[in-house]
C-alpha cells in the first residue's frame, strides 16, 4: 500500500456499472410487463416489482457504501443477485403456468434481441413490434387472408404472443445481469480479502503517520 492511501477510497458510481445499467432496464421492463400481463390483484405483480426495484437500489446502495464498509458492499450486492434470482424465476413461472414456450438462448429471435442491445424499455418495446411484424400469410376456410407471428420451431411455425416474446427478453436480461452480479461478488470478495474494510485501512494510515 502507497503512504498516500486514502481513508475514503473512491466509491459510488454505480451508474457506470454495466450491472447497474442492466437492472434498471430490467425493471423498468417488469413495471411495463406486470401492468400488461399480470393481474394487478395478484400478488405477484407486486413481488415481481418490488424484486426488480431491489435489485437496482442494492447495487446502488452497496456501492455508494463501499467507501466505509466493503462488508456492507458486499452484503447489498448479493441481495440485488438474490432478488433478480427471484425475479427470474417469476419469469419463468409466468411462462410454464400458462404453457408460454421458454425460448432458448439461440432462438432467431433472442438472436436479434441480444444484437440490438437494447438500453430503454421504449427499444424492447420496438423489439417486439418488430418480431411481430415477421409474418406468416396463411389462406383460412373462407378463403381470407391472415398474417401472425410466427417462429419456427421443430419444423413448424408457431405463433409468439407478445407476453411470451418480453418474458424471453426479461429473462435474457436477466441470465447477463445475475452472471455480470456473479463476477462483481467475486471481485468484492477478492478485494475485501486482500485489503480489508475500514478498520484495516484506518490501522494502515494510522501506523504509516506514526512511523513519519
Amino acid at each position: 500500500m502507497g503512504s498516500d492511501e486514502p481513508l475514503i477510497p473512491k466509491h459510488g458510481g454505480y451508474r457506470k456499472l454495466k450491472s447497474f445499467q442492466l437492472a434498471q432496464l430490467i425493471y423498468d421492463v417488469t413495471v411495463r410487463f406486470c401492468e400488461r400481463y399480470v393481474d394487478r390483484r395478484s400478488r405477484t405483480r407486486d413481488q415481481m416489482v418490488q424484486a426488480a426495484r431491489s435489485g437496482v437500489q442494492n447495487i446502488a446502495e452497496g456501492s455508494q457504501a463501499s467507501g466505509t464498509s466493503k462488508k456492507t458492499e458486499l452484503k447489498l450486492t448479493n441481495v440485488a443477485r438474490a432478488s433478480l434470482e427471484e425475479l427470474r424465476l417469476d419469469y419463468e413461472d409466468f411462462l410454464r403456468q400458462r404453457g408460454l414456450p421458454l425460448l432458448p438462448p439461440d432462438h432467431p429471435s433472442l438472436v436479434r434481441f441480444k444484437a440490438r442491445r437494447c438500453a430503454t424499455v421504449e427499444e424492447v418495446r420496438l423489439w417486439v413490434e418488430d418480431e411481430q411484424g415477421r409474418t406468416r400469410t396463411s389462406t383460412d376456410e373462407h378463403g381470407k387472408s391472415e398474417t401472425s407471428p410466427v417462429s419456427v420451431r421443430g419444423g413448424r411455425c408457431q405463433s409468439v404472443s407478445s407476453s411470451t416474446l418480453v418474458a424471453n427478453a426479461a429473462l435474457s436480461l436477466l441470465n447477463l445481469c445475475c452472471y455480470l452480479l456473479d463476477r462483481q461478488l467475486a471481485a468484492q470478495a477478492q478485494t475485501f480479502e486482500k485489503e480489508g474494510g475500514f478498520t484495516e485501512r484506518l490501522y494502515r494510515i494510522r501506523s504509516q503517520r506514526r512511523k513519519r
